[in-house]
């Protein structure tokens, strides 16, 4: 059986509990809490304990602790899985969509992103999701555009006929078409 990794000896059990106060990642705390027991000569198994997790775990956390320090229990963002296009592909796709598609070669008039997915497959043999393309266009900055309705039978001589207009200019009333005001009950009101 190997011997246990030791920690580093820059910090002590009192400062790593400072730390742990300090920072506003819970994580972060309960494994700094965890390393606190292991300076103040507790076994591993209760850091263990302490951070609700087992030995390895620990042991990765001591790791990590003397690499980086504080900072190495953070938990960091996952990388994520391999792009599927580079930059040379990703450009091309970029002057495609600028360029707009050729009906006589390309079958459509506008661009879709399920047009897209062909396109890239017969140039590159890359298979993409539809929703990997639309990723990938918005990452290059590309907006998704569609364009206004409209009827069939719209006329567009007969638009204006049908659009509201303004209200006209409002006059003010005349002194004597004013209503008297009453009360709730039905009387005229007093005046003040």
């Amino acid at each position: 059986m190997g011997s246990a990794v030791l920690l580093r000896d820059d910090f002590d059990g009192a400062a790593l509990r400072q730390l742990a106060r300090q920072t506003k990642d819970a994580n972060q705390a309960r494994r700094l809490l965890a390393l606190a027991a292991i300076y103040d000569g507790g076994p591993r198994s209760d850091a263990a304990r302490i951070g609700s997790v087992t030995l390895q775990i620990v042991r990765d956390w001591v790791l990590r602790f003397n690499a980086r320090g504080p900072d190495g229990l953070v938990n960091g963002k996952a990388p994520g899985g391999r792009a599927k296009l580079n930059a040379a592909q990703r450009q091309a796709l970029a002057k495609v969509v600028e360029s707009g598609p050729i009906p006589a070669i390309h079958g459509v008039v506008r661009w879709r992103r399920k047009d897209l997915v062909q396109w890239i497959f017969q140039e590159f043999r890359i298979s993409m999701d539809e929703t990997t393309v639309g990723r990938e266009l918005k990452a290059l900055g590309f907006a998704k555009l569609s364009a206004r309705p409209r009827h069939y039978a719209q006329n567009e001589l007969e638009v204006d006929a049908f659009k509201k207009t303004s209200p006209p200019l409002w006059r003010k009333s005349e002194a004597g078409s004013r209503k008297a005001r009453t009360s709730n009950s039905g009387g005229p009101t007093k005046r003040a």
